[in-house]
């Protein structure tokens, strides 16, 4: 029983160090998600169908909160290591459950609405387009010249006729309008690589999760049935 204590011991003390690096990343990616110059420019655009700004906060929010579980989890589960502590145990094992019912919902989500962000960020550029092939000398311009700065491209290809003045008006230089990249393609191509990192950590951070919920239930049992043995054949005289 103390041998087998002794590795848990060691194997959660790498694992709290693994979620504690785990849940620095999530802040990490969810702070750049939040002020990151290609999301904020979509995000704080004036749009009464603006649904992209909806996600963008409970995107920040949801890491943060996620974040915090998971290094709270790591900092008591270090602490019931060194302790050996049933109540910091338990209270570790709480934490990995809590981040675990957390990361299943978004994991679905991820990939049941996978194009709803895309989408979402593509509706805002095309109105703004739109509002600006209609009157050039609307103050969208500056918003879709922001845009075409950021994300590097110009313009789209639109059905609606021509769209060179809008172009030619937006586009920071010469050489990007030469280029005629298309900004819906590199719109769904940044946020494609983007969510392939928020899939990988969500990944990870289910994996960890549960091996820290499985070593914190362990090393739970391990405390209590080794301390029932310590006082076997021992007795209070009253």
């Amino acid at each position: 029983l103390r041998c087998g204590m002794r590795t848990t011991k060691c194997q959660l003390l790498v694992t709290s160090l693994c979620v504690m690096l785990l849940g620095l990343s999530v802040a990490t990616l969810s702070t750049v998600t939040h002020y990151g110059l290609h999301f904020t420019l979509l995000s704080n655009i004036s749009l009464e169908s603006n649904s992209y700004r909806v996600i963008h906060h409970a995107a920040f929010y949801f890491g943060i909160c996620l974040s915090m579980t998971l290094i709270l989890a790591a900092l008591l589960s270090s602490a019931a290591t060194v302790r050996e502590s049933q109540l910091l145990t338990a209270m570790g094992f709480f934490c990995f459950a809590l981040a675990f019912c957390g990361l299943i919902p978004a994991a679905c989500w991820r990939y049941t609405h996978s194009t709803e962000v895309e989408d979402s960020m593509m509706d805002v550029y095309d109105l703004v387009y739109e509002e600006v092939r209609r009157n050039a000398s609307s103050f969208r311009r500056h918003e879709l010249t922001a845009i075409h700065e950021a994300f590097l491209c110009c313009g789209k290809r639109s059905p609606f006729g021509d769209t060179a003045n809008v172009e030619t008006t937006t586009c920071p230089s010469r050489q990007m309008r030469d280029a005629g990249q298309d900004c819906l393609q590199e719109i769904r191509d940044f946020l494609k690589k983007h969510m392939g990192f928020v899939s990988t950590l969500l990944g990870i951070a289910i994996g960890f999760t549960v091996y820290g919920m499985i070593l914190t239930s362990f090393l739970w049992f391990s405390i209590h049935f080794s301390s029932n043995l310590d006082r076997k054949g021992k007795y209070i005289l009253r």
